[in-house]
């Protein structure tokens, strides 16, 4: 029995998803027993990460280790198993099993262990070699059509939240940095061309490394959109404050969008992260704000 999940991963589901949320936690144990039960897994033990989901540690009867995990969102659940399976092949984290009516799935355990293996020395060229191949599948592949688009995303979720959050919250000496970003922002548009399947939530705890060094995502919030818009993301946030100059111009080679055309979109997530540190009182709105003053020189070339 797996007992009740931690009081660390209640209060990040509830932070998350808000107070509706606790009745699936106090079920989620349950609901993971019953999918090791189908499936004839031995269950082991939580594992505590994660934002919008519950994980567990199982083996199968032959002694291959998986990760169960359980997600509060049946919406989140379908899209993310459908981009996993697009996937599939690639350098993705392997579906193993899938129960649609518990929104569980069983997923092979990167390196042996939660949280994978080692990192190796180039992990940045490594990371952009993995994340332009599911790239090419997500334009060669037949995509899911219940995966949302990065336009709706776009113009429903992140150009109103900056408008909201620039009314509440107090930029205080950024104020002439934001302004003169917003209007950039406000007029970004997709390239038809460039078109995929995004992973769309590209940080570096989401990347991890298998008994070979080989990187492997996992975690995605897929949306159909612009390829620019995963590796401006990957650029800002893999490793926010420090690489931005590597990582820029690795995204640049690899993907062979020129860095002109992804600062924009760099900017555009370095803005909207900008605003939520300071309406949080995050203490990474400094780092934000001088990777966005970096993004926004003439020519990007000193090291950030």
């Amino acid at each position: 029995m797996l007992g009740e999940v931690s009081p660390e991963c209640r209060r990040r589901l509830v932070t998350h998803y808000g107070s509706e949320v606790v009745g699936w936690l106090d079920a989620a144990p349950a609901v993971l027993e019953q999918a090791a039960e189908r499936w004839k897994l031995a269950l082991g033990t939580y594992h505590d990460a994660g934002h919008a989901s519950v994980l567990a540690t199982a083996d199968t009867l032959d002694g291959r280790p998986l990760l169960l995990k359980a997600w509060a969102d049946p919406a989140r659940f379908r899209n993310e198993v459908a981009a996993l399976r697009l996937w599939a092949g690639g350098s993705a984290v392997g579906v193993v099993e899938v129960a649609d009516d518990l929104a569980v799935a069983a997923l092979e355990m990167i390196g042996g262990r939660p949280g994978g293996g080692e990192r190796p020395a180039r992990e940045a060229q490594a990371v952009a070699a993995v994340l332009q191949g599911l790239h090419t599948f997500g334009r060669r592949r037949r995509r899911p059509t219940v995966l949302p688009l990065l336009a709706t995303y776009l113009h429903q979720e992140v150009r109103p939240r900056i408008r909201r959050r620039l009314e509440a919250a107090d930029v205080g000496p950024y104020h002439d940095l934001v302004d003169a970003l917003l209007p950039e922002l406000m007029a970004l548009e997709e390239d038809d061309s460039r078109k995929t399947v995004l992973h769309a939530d590209l940080y570096r705890e989401n990347v991890l490394f298998d008994w070979l060094g080989h990187p492997r995502l996992i975690d995605p919030l897929p949306m159909v959109g612009d390829a620019a818009f995963d590796w401006a993301f990957w650029t800002v946030y893999y490793d926010l404050g420090h690489g931005t100059d590597v990582r820029l111009a690795t995204a640049a080679r690899i993907s062979c969008i020129p860095v002109p055309v992804l600062a924009p979109w760099c900017r555009a997530h370095a803005l909207d992260g900008l605003l939520y540190y300071l309406e949080t009182g995050d203490p990474r709105a400094p780092r934000m704000a001088d990777v966005l003053a970096w993004l926004s020189t003439p020519t990007p070339g000193s090291r950030s």
